[in-house]
């Protein structure tokens, strides 16, 4: 007897299904008549559905899907670990003055897939974690200036690089990213309520966020990401609005909006017991509110995925104005394109087009493990990349 947003739907790319539609020559009327028939998903989602899915279609037409691919490279560093974090990230205090044996695995690696893939058109790069911002700004110039001498990064058509945490950003790591020509980042508050702030253990303030975007576009980055999650802890309509007020105040790029998921090795799952009295509520009005902050900006919903334990059983999606949309977000959760990835705990994934078939390989997570078995990580691409 209940009615659920996505209807039957569980899977994390919905998208997916309209978007393999759109490609068949479907038209959107059809595909609507078919996600409702057979799925029950809402005509909300179902139409966010196919808005999406013809978008991603018109924005993915340059890319060449059997010669082309897009890379990856992960570090899993972070300032701290948030309290509903389950992405491979450790805190970089822990490694101080190690990472060097973590960069000599991970340009190991690197070497490998620069050769491996020689010759093929490279079409977006995603430096990801973890925050690469956790890094010092010398060894972050030594990761770029390797990108550079390996790989043909003439024709990709963006390079994002995650600043995430505030706290990890300063005026010369943005200036090394600046001198690379880096056509996209990342500064993401999640929430702009301080106390949410420290209980979620992000070390740094709602004035850090601002400062830190501030700097970024004074020194002339003009495409940059904002990430949000509704239902964090505590969190009501009153604080989803102040977040979204100063968001509209700084006016990103484009905005990506997360409903929170607990995943079993988050420690809000994994300590359950220490934060039973926390309250987390996701609703329709949340998502609506935000959804309409992000058109208000001019921005339109690019790329879309589901996540399980997600508060309210909704979705995250992806706004972005129009020219701004990250063509990697896309790929990745589409899944129409080789994607290699170095670095530990990241997963590389080979698409075979005219097969319509995928495999994929996964590097250990723990760093210390791909630091000693980098051969081994790069014996199971071997066994993938043709």
């Amino acid at each position: 007897g209940k009615t659920l947003p996505w209807g039957s739907l569980t899977g994390i790319r919905p998208t997916k299904i309209a978007l393999s539609r759109l490609e068949e020559g479907w038209d959107e009327e059809e595909i609507r008549r078919y996600m409702k028939e057979t799925y029950l998903a809402s005509d909300e989602k179902v139409n966010l559905s196919v808005e999406i899915a013809a978008r991603e279609k018109r924005l993915l037409e340059p890319l060449d899907y059997e010669r082309g691919y897009s890379l990856y490279v992960g570090i899993p560093f972070c300032p701290t670990t948030c309290l509903y974090c389950s992405f491979t990230s450790y805190p970089i205090g822990k490694w101080k003055g190690r990472t060097g044996l973590y960069l000599d695995a991970l340009f190991h690696e690197l070497e490998y897939t620069a050769k491996k893939m020689e010759g093929r058109p490279l079409d977006t790069v995603y430096f990801g974690g973890g925050t690469p911002t956790s890094l010092e700004a010398g060894e972050i110039d030594s990761i770029l200036c390797k990108l550079d001498r390996l790989f043909d990064l003439s024709r990709a058509l963006e390079f994002t690089v995650e600043a995430g945490r505030p706290d990890s950003i300063t005026w010369e790591k943005l200036q090394v990213l600046r001198d690379h020509g880096i056509t996209r980042i990342s500064i993401n508050p999640q929430t702009m309520n301080q106390s949410t702030l420290d209980l979620i253990g992000r070390r740094h303030t709602v004035e850090m966020v601002k400062e830190r975007y501030y700097m970024a576009r004074e020194m002339g980055f003009d495409n940059i990401n904002m990430d949000l999650i509704m239902g964090l802890p505590q969190e009501g309509m009153d604080e989803v609005r102040c977040t979204l007020d100063e968001i509209r105040a700084m006016k990103p790029d484009s905005l990506t909006v997360h409903s929170l998921a607990i995943k079993r090795a988050a420690r809000l799952n994994m300590f359950k017991e220490d934060y039973e009295g926390l309250t987390i509520q996701n609703t329709p009005e949340m998502i609506d509110l935000s959804a309409a902050c992000a058109r208000e900006l001019g921005m339109e919903p690019y790329y879309l995925y589901r996540q399980k334990n997600m508060a309210g059983n909704f979705e995250n999606v992806g706004y972005a104005l129009p020219g701004k949309a990250c063509i990697y977000n896309i790929l990745i959760m589409e899944e129409m394109q080789t994607i290699v990835a170095c670095g530990a705990g990241t997963t590389t994934k080979v698409v075979f087009p005219a097969e319509n078939r995928r495999e994929r390989c996964e590097n250990v997570k723990e760093v210390e493990q791909y630091i000693s078995r980098i051969d081994e990580m790069i014996g199971r691409k071997e066994r993938i990349l043709v």
